[in-house]
């Protein structure tokens, strides 16, 4: 089974709870083209599901259906932090994350919800909670 139809199942199989994607938007080094495709197929799931853009600190936070012109930057530095505590504040059940993991992780930081890192190329890093799935394979 192709990464595209596993990660439409996931979708679908979350679809009924309250679910988030996220973006790390601390490099431009991504397959863009993919993960705006990516944010399509959740909106065609669910609409409107919130998406979280972020890199050290929270850019923006919309919905999938007005995901027109991310900005991604060059930078590199990205913190998980911010993202993941505005999951929690907001009572989120599952939030899919689109990064390399190559981020910061505030040691302290307590989630109570499930996470699925959505990789980018087929690294597979360590992560301290939740499944990593790889968009590339």
């Amino acid at each position: 089974m192709t990464w595209q139809k596993q990660l439409l199942s996931m979708i679908n199989h979350s679809k009924d709870k309250n679910i988030a994607l996220a973006v790390d938007v601390s490099t431009d080094e991504y397959p863009i083209e993919t993960i705006r495709n990516i944010i399509t197929l959740f909106d065609e799931v669910k609409e409107e599901i919130p998406l979280i853009l972020a890199d050290y600190k929270l850019r923006e936070v919309t919905d999938t259906k007005k995901a027109k012109n991310i900005m991604f930057h060059t930078h590199g530095r990205a913190s998980y932090t911010d993202a993941l505590e505005w999951g929690q504040e907001n009572g989120i059940e599952k939030l899919f994350y689109i990064t390399d993991v190559t981020g910061h992780f505030w040691e302290e930081l307590k989630i109570d919800y499930d996470v699925v890192w959505l990789i980018p190329d087929k690294f597979k890093p360590q992560v301290p909670f939740g499944k990593t799935f790889n968009l590339v394979q």
